[in-house]
């Protein structure tokens, strides 16, 4: 019976292959005859992205569409008027030369109408679930207006809080980035890339861009190609594997050669290493922002070489549209590499079912803000609101009087965050709201208009409402302007008269729970004392009041884990906690504070290590930390062999226990060192991580299987291999704790 069994999923995945091959073949044929009826300025017209920097606004231009007539175009980005849609691409199904249709893109990033939490929060929650729902809504929301590309998910990983795009970021950590990246692609393109509310995604930026120096956006970036392939390129890796149709080029230049014309990046790793089929866009004019770097003298220039390098299509600038032609009459390109481009978008094209049905979906009921959306919205908050303090302040008392302070207790707009062009602050719930649908003993008084005031004037009436209140919330942080693209921040501090309101706030004696609404973490080293807990909302999107009413009421619990490590301040960045060691690794033992040292010191190295002697060497919070409302403790890790040979596994378990008063769902983290490589190794990687739910008092086991696949790494040859040796292993509440246990990997 067994042996039937086993024939029998043999020959339906047999079946199932056969299938697949044949679409891929028909769509392959497909290609190839559009492509021989195409005459060269339609051919050029498929790699012509036109769109605005917000919307098409006013009429539609009869330029634009006899361009559409033409085949000029094959991509429009921002078209946001329904009724525009329906007529571009009427006019090129029915009136250009080979009925190709058009594709419709938007940023849509964490949400189209029903906002998320920023994808820094959704990566808090340590939860695909919460991301692959996030950009399922989306797909759902935005087909609506005729919009089947995003561009998204963002996979760069960011060890720099001072950069603004941190906010759209994954994280620090390439394992959780990857676990991300997969669920938002499938999110975003569902079940079948040609259902109408599928959404082809789009992975960006590649390759890099997080490592921007200083934190500000745009820069340059220098990376080793062992860091590239170890740190930078699994996230993107993992979303290919998961069927992303596109890629966006980066803005920045890695190692003196710009994303947009790097042939090692597009053709050598994309194309020849991962065989990817999809196409490349620029990200925006970084095309022709290649000769401001210094790496083309004119358009044509940027065109011939972004061309060479092997990117399909160009966003909002002309470069190809204007000189491709002409490139080729020159030699300097050929048709071949035009036809490697048009095949590669008709093939996305086609997958997309876009030449059987090409227009938007209508809908008899619009499936914005629907109900069973808002309240994914609620859950995916609560699941990345990140608990960083707690002196048995919260959760509160239904009986307590509380004093609601602070400019983004009632900011409607500002709570979505950044990227959220279509988010209507309309819809937004609000804390302030939220208490009061609540009935609440609450008073409210802003004490600051928005994050960046300075002006005292309100701090009187917030000091009255808190003297008369048993506890304090106050909501401050970022407003939504101050992250994201080219909002970079050298003070990552709360901006305005925030800490001044926090310490005359203090001054009253009671209860202060800071709750932060911001892109990025935040230095706290100035009030960290004046507070009695900190709670991370992020910017957690439409629906953030209603999920911080219930963790600060106890109706929920901050389920949120940090996805990066939190700096004392913006000093320490760049920051992360799989760092290599170096010769004198930092530690307490050696440690010798700036007012430490004694006046008038014999000039040495006093024993130091690697340290700042003002901020010594530790984060204020690491990588993975996040409290909640029990107490866990966890028990010594236990490895089920101390030798590991190859091709065979081991088990690894710590026992948990809540010794609390409260069930709590523990994000349970596994780390392990490669104690000796072929290159410096980091002190500990993130190798998986568990939800486990444990009751109020119980003990559970947390139990995870490593492999020779586990310990992998690229080597100085750029070779994938698993070598020798010791190795340590903790299971651990984050990257900071845990008891260490080792084995031997053997032949």
């Amino acid at each position: 019976m067994n042996q039937l069994i086993r024939l029998l999923i043999i020959a339906l995945a047999f079946v199932s292959c056969q299938k697949k091959s044949s679409k891929s073949d028909y769509i392959e044929q497909r290609v190839e005859e559009i492509l021989s009826k195409m005459s060269l300025q339609e051919k050029v017209g498929q790699t012509s992205l036109r769109g605005t920097s917000s919307r098409v606004k006013g009429d539609l231009s009869e330029d634009l569409k006899n361009a559409v007539r033409n085949g000029e175009i094959g991509v429009f980005l921002n078209v946001m008027n329904p009724k525009y849609v329906d007529e571009l691409q009427r006019i090129a199904i029915e009136e250009s030369p080979n009925g190709i249709p058009l594709i419709f893109a938007r940023d849509i990033i964490h949400g189209y109408k029903t906002i998320f939490p920023i994808p820094l929060g959704m990566a808090a929650s340590w939860n695909a679930e919460v991301a692959e729902t996030s950009a399922r809504v989306s797909a759902i929301e935005a087909a609506e207006s005729g919009i089947r590309w995003t561009f998204s998910p963002m996979l760069d990983i960011a060890r720099d809080a001072r950069w603004g795009r941190i906010a759209e970021s994954p994280g620090e950590d390439p394992y959780l980035a990857s676990v991300l990246a997969t669920a938002f692609i499938k999110g975003y393109q569902g079940d079948s890339l040609n259902s109408e509310n599928s959404m082809i995604a789009c992975a960006k930026h590649f390759l890099a861009y997080g490592a921007a120096e200083g934190g500000r956006d745009y820069n340059t970036t220098i990376v080793n190609e062992e860091l590239l392939r170890n740190v930078y390129l699994p996230p993107f890796k993992a979303a290919f594997d998961a069927g992303a149709q596109t890629v966006m080029s980066s803005f920045n230049d890695i190692n003196g050669v710009p994303a947009s014309g790097n042939k090692f990046i597009l053709k050598k790793i994309l194309r020849d290493e991962y065989n990817f089929d999809g196409f490349v866009v620029s990200d925006w004019n970084s095309v022709t922002e290649m000769i401001p770097h210094g790496y083309a003298k004119d358009d044509k220039h940027a065109a011939e070489r972004a061309i060479t390098a092997g990117l399909d299509m160009e966003m909002t600038s002309t470069s190809y549209e204007d000189y491709l032609l002409a490139l080729m009459d020159e030699g300097k390109v050929t048709e071949e590499q035009l036809n490697d481009f048009v095949r590669n978008i008709l093939r996305v094209k086609l997958r997309m079912g876009l030449f059987e049905n090409p227009y938007r979906e209508k809908v008899d009921a619009s499936k914005w803000y629907a109900q069973s959306h808002l309240e994914a919205a609620k859950e995916a908050a609560i699941k990345s609101t990140v608990l960083l303090k707690n002196n048995k302040t919260l959760p509160l008392n239904k009986n307590q009087r509380i004093a609601l302070i602070g400019p983004l207790a009632d900011a409607p707009v500002d709570q979505l965050g950044t990227w959220t062009f279509d988010g209507d602050g309309n819809y937004s719930l609000t804390p302030k709201q939220a208490f009061a649908e609540n009935k609440s003993k609450f008073v409210f008084a802003e004490g600051l208009k928005y994050s960046r005031d300075k002006s005292s004037a309100g701090f009187k009436k917030a000091i009255a409402a808190a003297e008369k209140s048993d506890v304090i919330v106050f909501i401050g942080g970022e407003e939504a302007i101050l992250s994201g693209e080219a909002h970079s921040r050298a003070d990552i501090s709360l901006p305005g008269a925030q800490e001044q309101l926090i310490d005359a706030l203090h001054k009253t004696g009671k209860p202060l729970v800071l709750v932060i609404m911001a892109g990025r973490p935040i230095a706290l080293g100035n009030i960290m004392d004046k507070v009695d807990a900190i709670v991370m909302a992020w910017h957690p999107g439409t629906m953030a009041g209603p999920a911080l009413y219930d963790i600060l009421n106890g109706k929920a619990q901050p389920e949120g884990r940090l996805p990066v490590t939190w700096p004392k301040q913006g000093a320490q960045c760049p920051i992360y906690y799989n760092h290599p060691n170096t010769g004198r690794p930092a530690s307490a033992d050696s440690f010798v504070g700036i007012n430490d040292i004694p006046v008038g010191a014999w000039q040495s190295s006093l024993g130091n290590n690697s340290h700042y002697l003002d901020l010594g060497f530790e984060p204020h919070f690491p990588f993975g930390y996040g409290l909640n409302y029990g107490e866990i403790e966890y028990e010594k890790t236990i490895v089920s062999s101390n030798k590991l040979r190859r091709n065979e596994t081991i088990q690894v378990s710590c026992t948990l226990h809540n010794k609390g008063n409260y069930p709590i769902t523990e994000t349970v983290q596994l780390y392990i060192q490669d104690v000796v490589g072929d290159i410096v190794r980091p002190v500990k990687e993130l190798k998986g991580f568990k939800k486990i739910r444990i009751a109020k008092g119980e003990s559970v086991s947390a139990e995870f299987t490593i492999s020779t696949k586990d310990l992998e790494y690229v080597d100085s040859s750029m070779n994938y291999v698993v070598e020798d040796g010791d190795f340590n292993v903790w299971i651990a509440p984050n990257s900071a704790d845990g008891i260490k246990a080792s084995f031997e990997l053997i032949e």
